[in-house]
């Protein structure tokens, strides 16, 4: 169990970390250079899989990603609370699922560096919270 305090410090880390990680996804410029940088990385670490060569469907796909993500991190940096915690929680295990479903089906396995991530911070973000005095105090 950890303290109220300690948990939104991990929960604007994710967000930190998520804005960092995405907004580069958010337009076509900047996407095609981040999937030069995810291709380069690929090859160089010789993993399994491919990544395939972006076409437009792709890139609005991954614009559309990257502006949502970026927002929802503005969104928890801004208005730092438990729910939107377990609710990025909830968000984080969907997208390992569907980055192992991918990397299972043939993407490259750099994806699995982002995947330990997303693993590490929703297992920090489904953590009971203790109850501080005061929301003991307001509870009664």
């Amino acid at each position: 169990m950890i303290s109220q305090p300690t948990y939104i410090r991990i929960m604007r880390a994710s967000a930190f970390y998520d804005l960092v990680v995405t907004i580069g996804f958010a337009t076509p410029w900047t996407y095609l250079l981040i999937l030069d940088l995810l291709q380069a990385t690929h090859l160089a670490l010789n993993l399994p899989g491919t990544l395939p060569s972006p076409d437009t469907f792709q890139v609005l796909l991954g614009n559309l990603m990257g502006s949502v993500v970026t927002v929802w991190s503005l969104a928890r940096l801004h208005q730092s609370s438990v729910i939107l915690g377990r609710y990025d929680a909830l968000a984080r295990i969907l997208f390992a699922i569907w980055q192992i479903n991918a990397v299972f089906h043939g993407a490259s396995a750099v994806i699995l560096a982002l995947t330990l991530v997303e693993l590490a911070f929703f297992v920090a973000q489904i953590l009971p919270v203790r109850a501080d005095k005061a929301e003991i105090f307001h509870a009664r």
